[in-house]
């Protein structure tokens, strides 16, 4: 499988935004729906048979006095229920290879559009952007298999029960059709609004949310401040405007309810009402039988599945996806990438005034910073949990804005910086489903050469050699921590960026195996950041910068010594002989 696309454009057109992933995870493998067709044509072979099974065997076998040819048609029927039982189980698996590519396309644009948006929108990404890429992620590839499943038993069930009908006693299709049709057609007319009630319920459920989460944030400020009852009053107003949204949304699901009585219901009390009639056709009391079968086993079960199906289900996928796909939010004016080259050449970054804190009222993580990193400098951050080395590091690279103060990488603004010119590897390492080789090239086009001059110089070699070369299929879940920094460590080496950025991406890797990878980047050239969990880091660094709480101090590890008593404390414990050693 190859990796998600790394630049995915926003569309103005809603439905057109939301129907362009669906249709590309239904043609992404022809193979798989015309495996689904086929077994769908197995699992609804219940839905052909149940009528006329049931007719021959009452009128043909035991009301005529031939038992053993009504039991053979009854295990005709018990055939055709084994049968539907295997088409079910493949069924699922057939849904289920079109929906898991679909979930991890759709993933890979939403963690990437909640980034690019709270860069641009000058603020991280907050509970909303938190949602889209969690639960409703799941609730679209949730929908989307439940709506596959509904509308492909629908379409087979509905032409199985109608060549039933006409083979069993064609009148009756005159009776059945024409309600059939009007109760589909109310259903497929309260769709446009019940997407609208339910887009609206969604809506209301992510901004109570949000405003739970800037109240339980801000618990200690609201209470110094004595606004606990403003606060209440503004999270009641989200909450009743939930209500509102659902009470509405519920007066409209009762559509389905009228519906369901109109296609399902009505043409059984037909069928009964025409009896006589029929029978004075010549229809025995098996095939009224088999006709009222038909109906209520087969035909009303499929339309209310459909209606349940896509009345939820449909709606919620479209209304996830629109969500997702950010047709709910104020259009943020795109500022186009600039590559450093754009920039005024001088130091790799510049830090001026800078101050980020997690919240309008919450304490600066950092407070005034004024920084200046010459290209092809070395660096190591350290201090203390907390203190806000990986925020440094996110606010380098562009994916966090500050409060205040400018940053420059490379020469231009960092929000803004080509992500082909600089590179951040944090704790937790990245790793996607396919070969070994494409993880490795996915941020260059590099040879072979070069990668192998890669593997050798960050230590993956072992790793190659295990799986069996570069060719190797691969996944988060078959690799350990250390061996997927390893692989994220490689990737950046062959990376063109000229500015790299350790976040602790080396913090599951032996003292040695962490040396081996910080020298290969030293060697390599460029601009070197490292968020350092070891003091070996520090000592293997061109100059530390130390953040303690009250100051940043930057020097070589003998200034460092002298002007930071931090710093000296933490070289004080250190024993080089000791891979325990105390973690900045």
């Amino acid at each position: 499988m190859n990796p998600p696309d790394r630049h995915i454009e926003h569309v103005g057109h809603v439905g057109n935004v939301v129907d362009r992933p669906l249709r590309r995870a239904l043609r992404r493998d022809p193979y798989q729906l015309v495996r689904l067709a086929g077994w769908s044509v197995a699992e609804t072979a219940p839905s052909l048979v149940i009528g006329l099974a049931i007719a021959r065997a009452i009128d043909d076998g035991f009301g005529a006095g031939r038992p053993a040819t009504g039991f053979a048609w009854l295990a005709l029927l018990g055939g055709a229920w084994l049968l539907a039982a295997v088409g079910a189980r493949q069924v699922v698996m057939a849904v289920a290879s079109i929906v898991e590519p679909f979930r991890e396309e759709l993933l890979a644009h939403v963690v990437d559009d909640a980034l690019r948006h709270s860069v641009r929108s000058g603020r991280g990404p907050g509970a909303a952007a938190v949602a889209r890429s969690n639960l409703q992620v799941e609730l679209a590839r949730d929908a989307f298999a439940s709506v596959i499943t509904v509308v492909r038993s629908f379409a087979f069930t509905v032409v199985s029960v109608m060549i039933g009908l006409a083979t069993l006693v064609p009148e009756v299709l005159a009776l059945v059709l024409p309600p059939f049709v009007a109760g589909l057609v109310i259903f497929l007319l309260s769709l446009r609004a019940l997407a609208r009630r339910q887009r609206d319920f969604i809506l209301a459920d992510e901004r109570t949310a949000e405003a739970l989460a800037t109240m339980v944030g801000g618990l200690r400020d609201i209470t110094a401040c004595r606004a606990e009852e403003r606060m209440a009053d503004d999270v009641g107003l989200r909450v009743a405007e939930q209500a509102r949204a659902a009470r509405s949304l519920a007066r409209v699901t009762a559509l389905r309810t009228l519906s369901l009585a109109v296609g399902g219901w009505l043409p059984v009390l037909l069928v009964l009402a025409a009896t006589p009639w029929l029978v004075g056709e010549g229809a025995g009391a098996g095939v009224i039988l088999g006709a009222l079968a038909y109906v209520t086993q087969s035909l009303a079960p499929a339309l209310g599945n459909l209606v349940e199906g896509l009345g939820i289900n449909g709606v919620r996928l479209r209304v996830a996806l629109g969500r997702l796909l950010r047709d709910g939010d104020p259009p943020v004016r795109a500022r186009g990438r600039l590559s450093a080259r754009d920039g005024e050449a001088g130091a790799a970054a510049e830090l001026r005034g800078v101050t980020f804190a997690y919240g309008p009222h919450a304490e600066p993580v950092i407070d005034g910073l004024d920084l200046s990193i010459p290209e092809g400098d070395h660096i190591a951050v350290v201090g203390p949990s907390g203190i806000g080395k990986s925020t440094l590091a996110a606010l380098l690279t562009g994916l966090l804005a500050p409060g205040a103060g400018r940053i420059l990488a490379r020469g231009v603004p960092a929000d803004r910086l080509d992500p082909a010119d600089r590179v951040l590897i944090p704790q937790e390492a990245y790793v996607f489903r396919g070969s070994l080789l494409e993880n490795l090239t996915y941020l260059a086009d590099a040879s072979r050469e070069a990668v192998d001059e890669a593997v050798d110089a960050v230590g993956l070699a072992s790793l190659v050699a295990r799986l069996g070369g570069y060719s190797a299929e691969i996944d988060s879940g078959m690799l350990s921590p250390a061996e997927r920094q390893l692989v994220a460590l490689a990737r950046a080496y062959l990376a063109p960026a000229r500015l790299v950025i350790l976040d602790e991406a080396t913090c599951h890797l032996d003292p040695a195996a962490e040396a081996r990878a910080e020298e290969a980047f030293a060697r390599r050239g460029g601009t070197l950041l490292v968020i350092a969990h070891r003091l070996s880091s520090a000592l293997r660094a061109r100059r530390i910068l130390v953040m303690d709480g009250t100051s940043v101090r930057l020097g070589t590890h003998e200034e460092m010594l002298a002007s930071s008593p931090l710093y000296a404390d933490l070289a004080g414990q250190w024993d080089p002989s000791n891979v325990r050693e105390p973690v900045p």
